[in-house]
């Protein structure tokens, strides 16, 4: 998708450099990738203790014995 921005010029030259990115196209990607992880992983934190724990659950003895 064609997209025109305008962008700070400091923070791309930064993101560039920091990143070791060769085109502001693979920096503002890498951004955005680490964006939407970041906002992914906020997500999985709100289902922390809604999640029913058994205290009986023996989690060792799902891993097998070697």
């Amino acid at each position: 998708m064609a997209t025109n921005l305008t962008l700070d010029d400091q923070l791309v030259e930064d993101a560039l450099r920091l990143g070791g990115h060769r085109t502001k196209k693979a920096a503002v990607t890498s951004a955005l990738q680490e964006y939407v992880e970041r906002y992914r992983q906020q997500e999985i934190l709100k289902l922390f203790h809604t999640v029913d724990y058994d205290p009986d659950h023996d989690y060792k003895e799902q891993r097998g014995h070697s």
